[in-house]
């Protein structure tokens, strides 16, 4: 007879750390049901969060399962108890990193930590630098190099990394910003690998007369390495940001990457909920600026700011005749206490937009799915598989397109292609029925608004979609 011994000190530490009352879990499987990496882990979400309430720390805190976790936020948004099992999960991490564990995904913690290091030298991040080393030192050295060339050949990559460093505004009087400014934090990415998402956007927002104010000496938003390894540096470096935006006297922030808004506003709801912890992190931002910022997301900022009328009126090209399946990720509308989002699990704002394009929007049931972001470095063969499905899924419902509103799920499903066995990436032949384009949102905008394939920036996408655009006649 196997006798269990309960031991409520480590429920409690877990309690403590992360703010939530795992008591109150009474086994629905919900988190379990909707996890999308559950045949991955060695412990279903449900059984890590039992060992908790039953004091088994060893099990908890030697689970692959926390380090596996991509923080999709289907967990915490569908708890019927309202749990936060995705923070918990963040807990059992750091909680087993800092008692000197030895982690069973020791990729995933070497690439936090990497991450994290190049964020605290350089205040953003390099990503040329990181992906090489991951690969190098994980021993797998020609896993991404095909798609490296090829991105760098695109000029998707910078060779040289670049150092920022907030800068201190002068005490005085606020500036006041013109009616049509708007902060614009383009994160890591967007002057990187996703450089076709910052073209199209500016070229958009330019057209719609909306003036984007980057501030300067903005850093990297932590991303998941931060909320992992420091949860305190994950509040830390989002609001270091939105007290530059706030000092040049800006109060609405545009954010085009889903991880970057998601970490903001989750930034901005922990602020508000732990004063302990607001005062520290104003201590080390040197202010309390930052907490009046209303941040939002690029999509939201064109659908709900600028308004689907001011947007139809720019149409030149309609998208007549282009299925396009919208896909929105994991962080763009979860969870909805911290992004906002109306309608977390089917969300129908870009499906809007792209029909005010005049392009036809398929119904689908991945729009929320997760791509696998966080481990794309990782654990490569969780989001090729992942990818897959949702690739698949756009091509059963009738798509001829996936429209995205998110760099790394951008990265995943257009870039990661090749890996899928899809296409081949020394010939680039490519199989026509298994092969979809993967646009941001903003690059068909500027297809409908006449702007031109350089403003669209199509060049870019790894996957060409100027076959497909010429023969629905979206290009001549």
């Amino acid at each position: 007879m196997t006798i269990t011994e309960i031991h409520t000190d480590f429920t409690e530490r877990v309690c403590n750390a992360s703010g939530e009352n795992v008591f109150l879990c009474y086994q629905c499987v919900k988190c379990t049901a909707g996890c999308p990496l559950v045949d991955y882990f060695d412990l279903t979400p449900n059984q890590v969060m039992r060992a908790v309430q039953l004091g088994q720390e060893d099990m908890a805190l030697d689970a692959k399962t926390p380090w596996l976790c991509a923080s999709c936020q289907t967990c915490t948004t569908r708890c019927p108890q309202g749990i936060d099992v995705a923070r918990v999960m963040d807990i059992l991490a750091t909680m087993a990193l800092k008692d000197g564990r030895k982690p069973p995904v020791p990729e995933t913690v070497l690439f936090n930590k990497v991450f994290l290091r190049d964020v605290n030298i350089l205040g953003r991040i390099y990503e040329l630098g990181l992906i090489a080393e991951l690969n190098l030192r994980t021993g797998q050295p020609l896993k991404d190099v095909g798609m490296g060339i090829k991105m760098l050949r695109k000029g998707k990559m910078k060779m040289l990394p670049k150092v920022a460093r907030p800068l201190r505004r002068a005490s005085g009087k606020t500036p006041e910003p013109k009616p049509n400014q708007i902060a614009y934090y383009p994160g890591c990415s967007l002057h990187s690998t996703a450089v076709e998402f910052d073209v199209s956007t500016q070229a958009v927002c330019e057209a719609l007369d909306l003036e984007l104010v980057e501030p300067k000496g903005w850093v990297c938003c932590g991303a998941s390495a931060a909320h992992r390894i420091d949860p305190e540096d994950a509040v830390r470096l989002p609001m270091e940001t939105l007290a530059l935006i706030e000092h040049d006297g800006l109060r609405e922030a545009a954010l085009p990457c889903a991880a970057c808004f998601n970490r903001f506003r989750t930034a901005q709801h922990e602020m508000a909920a732990d004063a302990e912890l607001k005062a520290r992190i104003e201590e080390q931002v040197g202010s309390d600026a930052g907490m009046d910022v209303h941040v939002r997301s690029l999509l939201d900022v064109v659908v709900e700011r600028v308004g689907l009328d001011m947007v139809h009126s720019q149409v030149t090209r309609p998208l007549v005749g282009l299925k396009v399946a919208c896909y929105y990720g994991c962080l763009l509308t979860r969870p909805p206490q911290v992004t906002g989002a109306a309608n977390p699990e089917y969300p129908m704002t870009m499906d809007r937009l792209m029909a005010s394009l005049g392009a036809t929007v398929v119904d689908w049931s991945d729009k929320v799915s997760c791509c696998g972001a966080a481990l794309s470095l990782t654990r490569t063969e969780v989001v090729l598989d992942l990818s897959a499905r949702i690739l698949d899924g756009a091509r059963s419902a009738g798509a001829d397109a996936v429209v995205v509103a998110c760099p790394l799920c951008h990265g995943n499903l257009d870039g990661r292609q090749p890996q899928m066995n899809l296409l081949d990436l020394e010939s680039g032949e490519e199989d026509s029925d298994e092969i979809i384009p993967v646009l941001y949102f903003t690059q068909l905008m500027a297809l409908a608004f006449g702007l031109g394939q350089k403003h669209a920036a199509l060049s870019k996408n790894m996957i060409d979609p100027r076959p497909l655009l010429k023969k629905k006649e979206v290009l001549q």
